[in-house]
């Protein structure tokens, strides 16, 4: 049997695998369509297989390739940027695209030892303004951009 020597890639391989399965086979539900007249399904069936393809490649380079251990799980990250996410969709209706969205980058940023809330704060204007520019103003998506308060 084969040794993993290089763990990070192997598990990032295999978790690639498993989400091209999820995607092929919720997918499978969807009319295919052909290339030329693409379905529902035709997308996530191709995604599927090409994450699919991918993680297997690199799984088995895993096998031949040396690289460090996995480190410790920090918890504290993943709370603080699941948490940030989770907070966004439950504000954006009543405080708006904008604000939501700066208080989705500032907190996820805050899970890095490396946080600067200045720089974090313009990251959250630029991106807010982005938001709002593709998901209103381009796709219009009825979401306020501004608390009702404010509009």
């Amino acid at each position: 049997m084969a040794t993993i020597r290089h763990p990070k890639d192997f598990w990032s391989g295999l978790i690639f695998v498993a989400i091209g399965l999820f995607a092929i086979v919720y997918g499978s539900k969807y009319t295919l369509g052909a290339a030329a007249r693409m379905g529902p399904g035709y997308f996530p069936r191709i995604l599927g297989i090409l994450l699919i393809v991918l993680g297997g490649i690199l799984a088995l380079r895993a096998l031949r390739l040396d690289g460090p251990p996995l480190p410790r799980w920090k918890w504290r990250p993943t709370v603080v940027v699941l948490g940030s996410v989770v907070l966004f969709g439950a504000i954006v209706q009543p405080v708006g695209v904008a604000l939501s969205t700066v208080i989705l980058i500032v907190g996820a940023s805050a899970a890095s030892p490396e946080f600067r809330p200045r720089e974090a704060l313009i990251a959250g204007v630029l991106l807010a303004a982005l938001a709002v520019g593709v998901f209103v103003i381009g796709l219009k998506l009825q979401l306020p951009i501004w608390p009702a308060f404010v509009s």
